[in-house]
């Protein structure tokens, strides 16, 4: 005669077995004990964490796996439980500490529950290694810490790369002023010394831009206020249209601009005009190879009080995957260049609430929008340019 309860049943003991396979492949170790403390059952994880066989286990108590002082106080605990019936960590948890076969000790994460399988009372606890936890927050840390060290070399390197960028212009400018001076004064006419003082006039004016675009760049990069003014449009682009194609030269370029001489916006000149340098420069070396070569700077009324700019080109345009990381730092589709003009100008813009985007341009290249603040708008007051 069979008996269906006994531990020979063939369900019993296969549901066991599932179980035991379940267990074996948890990574937090399982250990048992019953209400004196003593292990009757260990899990594989817990044997893969605190060095003993389930074997050597079982049976002993299971302050074993516990430093002092928690090894000479878990008696008093187990027994205080039984006469109280108060629960100081069961169903509760803790962060604690345990102990390796090898002595040594380890943070973990400890969960107890209890059970009364046929009135019998066992308690079941759970334990996760935070060994491997802390290591990756130490990691993390210690990323975080690099992290914040390459973003301040990163700043001062991209600052010291926006200044010898922006300061090329002027400084190439007085180089060449000075060069025409020199060869005049080789023969020192009366005639000659009037285009020498004009020249050397030149060179103090571009000695005062460069003073100037490193100042506006120190006190914008430690977010000081910009000096705003209401300026002509117009004379923005046509100033800094001339210095990039000085820069650049005309290269049988078609130059065409259509601001209209009423358009008035509020901004720092020097910033916005550091911006068209940028975009006329790359839109003039965007076309050479092109055998059609034509620029186009316009503007049109925006809303909420803004005015868009457009620096269109005919060159060889731009493809989507550019597209898609065009204002990012260090990235430039130029064989020279470190690829921080376009970054800038998106920095520049978005200081002056305004947006700046790039898409095809109806001459066949590419087109690069960034809007202004009207200063004639109502929306900001309706400056009067003669106030």
């Amino acid at each position: 005669m069979s008996d269906s309860g006994s531990r020979d049943d063939p369900g019993e003991l296969g549901n066991e077995v599932h179980l035991r396979s379940i267990l074996d492949t948890v990574q937090d170790a399982m250990v048992v004990i019953d209400e004196r403390g003593a292990i009757i059952s260990f899990s594989a994880a817990g044997e893969r964490m605190f060095g003993y066989a389930e074997a050597d286990l079982i049976g002993e108590n299971v302050s074993t796996l516990m430093p002092s002082p928690d090894r000479e106080r878990h008696d008093d605990y187990m027994r205080n439980y039984r006469r109280t019936g108060v629960r100081k960590m069961i169903g509760i948890g803790r962060i604690t500490t345990a102990r390796r076969r090898d002595g040594s000790t380890f943070p973990i994460e400890l969960t107890v529950g209890e059970a009364n399988p046929g009135g019998r009372r066992i308690f079941t606890g759970f334990i996760r290694d935070l060994t491997e936890r802390q290591q990756t927050e130490q990691r993390v840390h210690n990323l975080q810490d690099e992290l914040a060290h390459v973003s301040r070399v990163t700043a001062m390197g991209t600052l010291a790369t926006a200044i010898a960028h922006e300061l090329n212009q002027p400084l190439t400018a007085i180089a060449n002023y000075v060069e025409t001076a020199s060869e005049l004064l080789a023969d020192p006419a009366p005639e000659r010394i009037a285009i020498v003082r004009e020249a050397l006039d030149e060179c103090a004016a571009q000695a005062v831009r460069a003073g100037q675009i490193v100042r506006r760049l120190r006190d914008f990069i430690s977010r000081g206020e910009t000096e705003r003014q209401v300026v002509s449009l117009s004379r923005l682009v046509n100033e800094a249209s001339a210095l990039a194609i000085m820069s650049v030269g005309s290269r049988s370029l078609e130059f065409d601009v259509k601001i209209g001489v009423s358009e008035l916006v509020l901004v720092d000149r020097v910033q916005i005009q550091q911006v068209l340098l940028n975009l006329i420069r790359n839109a003039v070396e965007a076309m050479e190879e092109s055998r059609f070569k034509r620029l186009e700077i316009s503007s049109r009324k925006a809303d909420r009080g803004m005015i868009e700019v457009i620096v269109a080109d005919s060159g060889a345009g731009l493809t989507p995957e550019v597209l898609g990381s065009l204002f990012q730092p260090f990235r430039s589709t130029k064989t020279v260049g470190m690829g921080v003009g376009l970054s800038i100008s998106q920095t520049i813009i978005e200081a002056h609430e305004g947006r700046i985007w790039a898409d095809k341009s109806k001459l066949g290249g590419a087109a690069f929008h960034f809007t202004l603040p009207d200063a004639g708008s109502e929306e900001l007051g309706g400056e009067d340019p003669a106030g």
